[in-house]
């Protein structure tokens, strides 16, 4: 014969069994609840946007590919002013330095402004992949960036505290900019032992829209140890010249604008300046010349 429970006992079973089951939904929903939690602590700070083409505005090409770069072994330590031209007009610094020890560069930009929270040495997409740890942080307005090398073309993610957002920015950190003091060694007239005399050189000019040149290679005068380029331009246009901060008017009248120039180095990025008149009004362009030593030959007197 079957024993029955009584009513008591059932009830208190039925209360248990719901009692279990109960427990193992709130246990199911805290777990839910841990790893939905561990999922954002996971992925929501390194989830950052790239901005796209639509959402930046115009890319300006800022490298020149006639630009050998220069690297910090060709570089005396020391901290220098430098100039830097960026592929953004958003990304405003407002000044540059330079620091050079022990065979590595670091550059000190200052912004113009704190629109910007991080800075990153490479792309937008490497900048959202990458552990916040790696992200430069700002001092005041001043992020510190490595540098591989001056002239070339050096990537730099920015984050925007606006739009949140990560912007591709591409650097030049312009080596014509810094003193020639600056420089290990310069190849010079004296170093070269170039006597006094008559020469012609190869000459490259880099800079401005593009559309300028000069005549290659170009007349060179060595006397006393001081060199002089006569540098003929593509046009008639150039009104006058700046040099290491002296400014320069043309050595003729008719044809193609000519000036004699001094030349304080080869094989080196030397800055100048030049005023055109093919525009509406004036206007003063920066450009670059670069004088090639090993290719200096000796005119016949």
């Amino acid at each position: 014969m079957k024993k029955r429970l009584c009513p008591s006992v059932l009830l208190v079973l039925l209360a248990a069994a719901l009692c279990l089951l109960a427990g193992c939904g709130a246990s199911q929903r805290e777990n839910q609840k841990d790893w939905t939690v561990a999922s954002e602590q996971t992925t929501g700070e390194n989830t950052s946007q790239v901005a796209d083409a639509s959402q930046m505005t115009t890319v300006e090409d800022v490298v020149d590919e006639s630009m050998t770069p220069v690297y910090a072994a060709e570089l005396a330590d020391g901290v220098y002013e430098i100039a830097v031209d960026c592929s953004s007009s958003m990304f405003h610094v407002e000044r540059c330095e330079l620091t050079v020890a022990g065979g590595e560069m670091t550059a000190a930009l200052t912004m113009s402004s704190d629109s910007y929270g991080y800075l990153f040495p490479g792309t937008a997409a490497e900048a959202a992949d990458a552990d916040k740890a790696d992200y430069l942080l700002p001092e005041g307005r001043t992020f510190t960036l490595p540098v591989a090398a001056l002239d070339q073309g050096v990537a730099c993610a920015a984050w925007s505290r606006n739009k949140e957002l990560w912007y591709d920015r591409t650097l030049v950190f312009r080596a014509d900019s810094l003193p020639l003091e600056a420089f290990a060694s310069l190849t010079t007239a004296e170093t070269l032992a170039l006597a006094d005399g008559t020469y012609t050189v190869a000459v490259t000019l880099s800079g401005g829209s593009g559309r300028a040149s000069v005549e290659s290679p170009a007349e060179l005068t060595v006397n006393g140890g001081a060199c002089t380029a006569k540098i003929v331009w593509g046009s008639s246009n150039y009104d006058y010249m700046k040099v290491d901060g002296e400014q320069l008017l043309p050595v003729n009248t008719e044809g193609n604008s000519t000036f004699l120039i001094p030349v304080a180095a080869f094989d080196h990025p030397l800055a100048v300046i030049a005023d055109t008149t093919a525009m509406s009004e004036p206007h003063e362009i920066a450009y670059t010349l670069r004088f090639d030593a090993g290719s200096i030959r000796a005119v016949a007197p």
